[in-house]
């Protein structure tokens, strides 16, 4: 397994999934808890599933008590978003991530918690998205900070202005 590490956000990660195809279909380990190089110390301990129609935003949000999120998407494709704006983070402060993650090229997409984090459906159809993650919910008291979608605090490093979702990123 080939893990890519970003150094922008240090934690970000992602790992291509090997499909073995056969006369069938195919078969493929969406997760495996020795993969230790991807996964480090973390351990799953919940797992959600999250299905989004087409061009829908779900953004921004971010975990300060640990959370760690481990994206694969099932069918479909998502951009996922990250971004810092912790001002005690100064070599990240301001950097931000976008990752494509589709079912046409299976990936797992970690996400610490304490960035700033969030997804766009960008296929034509609905997307299904299972997320696993390392804490277990607290109904009680739920480990989530929330900004809308398109705050213009949210300051896209390639330009110098607020985040577009929708702006195409090789552009």
């Amino acid at each position: 397994m080939e893990v890519k590490e970003y150094k922008d956000l240090p934690g970000v990660r992602t790992c291509e999934l090997k499909i073995f195809p056969d006369e069938r279909g195919f078969f493929m380990e969406s997760l495996r808890l020795d993969w230790k190089e991807f996964f480090q110390d973390d351990q799953i301990v919940q797992v959600n599933t999250s299905f989004t129609y087409p061009g829908i935003i779900r953004a921004w949000h971010r975990h300060l008590r640990g959370q760690v999120d481990y994206f694969y998407v099932v069918n479909g494709a998502l951009k996922i978003c990250a971004y810092d704006d912790r001002i005690e983070s100064p070599s990240t402060k301001g950097k931000l991530i976008e990752i494509v993650a589709s079912s046409q090229k299976p990936q797992l997409v970690r996400i610490p918690g304490l960035y700033w984090h969030g997804i766009k459906n960008i296929h034509p159809e609905p997307t299904t998205l299972i997320y696993f993650v390392n804490v277990l919910y607290n109904y009680a008291k739920p480990d989530e900070e929330r900004r809308s979608w398109n705050d213009s605090a949210i300051i896209d490093p390639r330009n110098g202005q607020p985040f577009d979702w929708n702006k195409c990123p090789n552009k």
